[in-house]
């Protein structure tokens, strides 16, 4: 009699410096299930998913398909047994056409020559079966995140895969590509594949899984049937106490103009047009403002002309000053920014968690002294913002930036531009990849350094995120403002439309 479980992991154990990453953990799934993995930052999820896909060698346990044991020493052996994997932090070469990412290590050939139009038709075809729509001959490092996680999709798709493992493939989609992702794996999965899904988002559980197996600091918690349990229990099993899922906060009390921009326009580095086109708008003390938008609609470039990343036209005053021209560390000395990728922007992935803590600080006088950096002082303030922030990792502070999960990475990022005591913070997507208890903490934050006076600005594709934490919301849509609302003005659906370029508001409401 064949098995009921087409995967099983059973008794795995990973271990890096340090830390268990999967201590003795036992993961059964179905056919045809959706079966959702669900755990804090750290916890293990991605860990014991890479353990499946053939990255990491397990110290302890074993793997069946079928019932049968099956060896998988690395990708390859995986793809041969039919399980694909979307990753969390993509598996792409920046430099090549997302039709040569996509059939990387999977090309068909004839007489030694890679068969590119036949692979065009077929990814054309599965673009447009599946709403994933790219630019096949972009190169990857000019496209966004968002679009990048659509090749990850179609790669996973190109390959044939039965068995897919989705490592938080929501971060970076817009509430309208989440809602096609959750039907696409509705239809995977009534195709007949088995899906293993790894998320933070409770929502998307509750919408689109079968069962659900929760994981804690490596640990097995348990599994539940998803019809059976709610998003308040599910939190109380990954965090181990109650999370408060909605944010708590008093009406703004806006104070000076911090941040003032005039005609703001960057120039697209794919298409002939303007990626930003003539934006104005300004952000106070006291205040969070959100730009909220589908991906692709110029936030990116937005930040980049800000920061000084891209160049722009256009008027950036902050503080009273003009900054249209100043270098990215003069207009890094003003404003803090969480960048949107943490591992291009936010980190250098080979430094210490404790050198990444004072990447822009390390010449003040209390981090070195006479050129040379004092190192005990630099590991005291590590620490110290490691515990306020939970930033977790194997070896604490020594430990590599490249050795911690997303989650935590993003934390550390978080904890390091907040604590530099700005006063206009920017943050981009800064909830990305992080558990709810990280969430609700990370909010917070936000709002009481809104309390204390400091203007934000806060880039998000998180809709719930936008309604529930900004005073003020501008909506892009290639690359203008097409509307201006106070919190409370506007309703999720409403917002959608002006997201989607299906409604506009009068000029007046872009200054």
């Amino acid at each position: 009699m064949p098995s009921e479980y087409i995967i099983e992991m059973l008794h795995i154990t990973k271990v890096f410096p340090g830390i268990i990453a999967n201590d003795d953990i036992t993961l059964q799934l179905r056919r045809g299930e959706i079966h959702a993995l669900l755990g804090e930052n750290g916890a293990g999820k991605s860990t014991l998913m890479s353990v499946l896909f053939g990255l990491y060698q397990p110290e302890a346990g074993e793997i069946r398909k079928n019932g049968e044991k099956v060896e998988i020493n690395d990708p390859n052996d995986a793809t041969a047994l039919g399980i694909g994997m979307v990753h969390q932090h993509f598996k792409l070469v920046d430099v090549f056409t997302v039709l040569d990412n996509i059939i990387l290590g999977a090309e068909t050939t004839k007489l030694g020559f890679v068969q590119k139009k036949e692979a065009r038709k077929r990814i054309e075809a599965l673009s447009e079966k599946y709403g994933l729509r790219v630019d096949l001959d972009a190169k990857v490092e000019d496209i966004t995140v968002g679009m990048q996680q659509r090749v990850e999709i179609l790669k996973m798709l190109y390959r044939n895969n039965e068995i897919l493992i989705f490592d938080e493939p929501t971060a970076v989609l817009t509430p309208q590509e989440i809602d096609e992702l959750m039907q696409m794996m509705k239809d995977f999965a009534a195709e007949g594949k088995s899906i293993l899904f790894i998320t933070h988002k409770l929502n998307e559980i509750m919408a689109v899984s079968d069962r659900v197996s929760v994981l804690r600091k490596g640990k097995y918690i348990g599994t539940v049937n998803t019809r059976d349990t709610n998003a308040q229990e599910l939190s109380n099993m990954m965090v181990g106490r109650p999370v408060q899922l909605q944010v708590s906060k008093t009406p703004a009390q806006p104070g000076e103009e911090v941040l003032k921009v005039e005609d703001l326009s960057v120039a697209s580095h794919i298409h002939k047009r303007n990626a930003v086109n003539g934006v104005s708008f300004s952000v106070r003390s006291g205040e969070i403002v959100c730009i909220a938008g589908i991906d692709g609609n110029g936030q990116t470039e937005l930040i980049y002309g800000l920061t000084g990343l891209d160049k722009s036209s256009g008027r950036v005053t902050l503080c009273g000053h003009d900054i249209s021209r100043a270098s990215i560390s003069k207009r890094g000395e003003e404003m803090s920014h969480i960048p949107e990728d943490r591992h291009k922007h936010g980190l250098v992935l080979d430094f210490s968690l404790e050198q990444n803590m004072v990447l822009q600080r390390f010449n003040e006088p209390r981090f070195q002294s006479g050129g040379f950096i004092k190192n005990d002082a630099v590991r005291e303030y590590a620490e110290g913002l490691i515990s306020k922030f939970d930033v977790r990792s194997g070896q604490g502070p020594v430990t590599r930036a490249r050795a911690m999960s997303g989650g935590n990475q993003q934390k550390a990022i978080i904890a390091r531009e907040l604590d530099r005591d700005k006063p206009l913070i920017v943050a981009v997507q800064p909830t990305r990849g992080l558990d709810v208890g990280a969430i609700e903490f990370i909010h917070s934050e936000l709002v009481a350094e809104r309390d204390r006076g400091k203007a934000i600005l806060l880039v998000s594709l998180e809709l719930e995120e936008v309604m529930s934490l900004s005073d003020r919301i501008l909506v892009m849509y290639e690359g203008e403002i097409v509307g201006e609302f106070l919190q409370g003005q506007v309703s999720a659906e409403e917002l959608g439309l002006y997201m989607a370029g299906a409604k506009k508001q009068g000029e007046a409401a872009a200054e």
